[in-house]
């Protein structure tokens, strides 16, 4: 075996018990002890990882990338309702995942917010160009243009995942930050997409 995949094969192995480490205890709870206790030298592990913050947005871009992934191999196109069954699908199938990406995105380690941000981009362009291709197959009102939907599509978002970073939040586990927030978020992109009030004639 080559030293490149000795040291790659090394670097998987760290990775998996910290996904089990992160994913089940968040990141104040998570122990680089514990995660050496599974079998994995302490120099080693800092030998591939400086510290505890890049060990913990290295598994945070694990995450996002194979979510990133499982989204554009379903060729979504402009079908919401497949969006979010294979966002559901994959967050039900990776329960470390899903707890890891519910925290990072949702209430992140305050050190980190910028390094986050910067690794969920790719994502967050993928959602986007969601968004855009539902929009393009929606006959728009005459004073809506794209480019505002695209707008407002982004300032709801942010403002939904603020909702969840707030005091109302605190105490749920990861399980039920998931839930709530997918089903909700099923709800808004309806309500934004459809609106929520019949628009009758004026009497």
């Amino acid at each position: 075996m080559r030293q490149e995949e000795k040291t790659e094969r090394t670097r998987q192995k760290i990775l998996a018990a910290a996904m089990e480490e992160f994913g089940a205890n968040g990141y104040a709870g998570a122990s680089l002890n514990t995660i050496c206790g599974t079998g994995i030298a302490k120099g080693l592990l800092y030998h591939n990882f400086e510290n505890k913050d890049a060990l913990y947005l290295a598994c945070v871009g694990q995450c996002l990338s194979e979510l990133t992934e499982t989204l554009k191999a379903a060729d979504i196109g402009n079908d919401l309702q497949k969006y979010m069954n294979v966002r559901l699908r994959f967050f039900q199938e990776h329960e470390r995942q899903a707890n890891l990406f519910f925290e990072a995105i949702l209430q992140p380690p305050g050190d980190l917010r910028q390094e986050i941000a910067a690794l969920h981009r790719e994502l967050d362009q993928l959602n986007i160009q969601i968004y855009e291709r539902i929009l393009d197959s929606l006959p728009l009102r005459k004073d809506v243009t794209r480019e505002e939907a695209t707008v407002y599509f982004s300032l709801m978002q942010n403002m939904f995942n603020g909702y969840f970073s707030s005091d109302f939040c605190l105490g749920q586990t990861f399980a039920e930050l998931t839930a709530t927030h997918e089903a909700n978020l099923t709800k808004l992109l309806d309500f934004m997409l459809y609106g929520i009030a019949e628009r009758g004639d004026k009497q």
